[in-house]
């Protein structure tokens, strides 16, 4: 019996047990639903996330990206969520993000850190667990899922 499964809220089930081992595994096998063409799949533990793009029925990776998440003081949500909106900035007045398609409420993937301005890079780190909750990308990736991946777009965090 597989312990590690997480119930989505139409009370399926997903089994874990191909996570972070084989993703294209993971997301093949759970037969996992996406409103669009599209799927996200973030590892909290590797600190990747991959972009899959449904083929002939079956899931595709087309990318595998670095990310930084949450520290342990200010974690990222896990669970199954639909991409439901973005802001093309935000920000305090010692920092900014760009690019950023939001999870659930306020938790984005965004850019690295930009000055308050947006001038220049402060923080560009990815592969580590440093942020508020939010899942940073590198500015291009970032720029790539806000245009491509529309609202509806299934995401697992885990």
């Amino acid at each position: 019996m597989i312990k590690n499964k997480l119930s989505r809220e139409n009370d399926e089930i997903l089994d874990y047990s191909m996570f972070n081992i084989d993703m294209v595994e993971f997301v093949n096998r759970n037969k996992i639903e996406s409103k669009t063409k599209y799927l996200l799949i973030t590892s909290l533990t590797n600190k990747y996330t991959y972009v899959f793009q449904r083929l002939n029925s079956k899931w595709d990776l087309m990318y595998k990206w670095r990310c930084t998440v949450g520290k342990p003081s200010t974690p990222t949500i896990t669970g199954i969520f639909n991409i439901n909106g973005r802001r093309t900035a935000f920000g305090t007045d010692k920092y900014m993000v760009k690019y950023a398609t939001r999870i659930k409420d306020g938790y984005y993937y965004h850019s690295i850190l930009y000055d308050s301005t947006g001038s220049y890079v402060i923080d560009d780190r990815l592969g580590v667990a440093i942020s508020h909750g939010c899942i940073r990308l590198d500015t291009n990736n970032a720029k790539w899922i806000y245009y491509n991946i529309p609202d509806g777009t299934t995401v697992v965090i885990k």
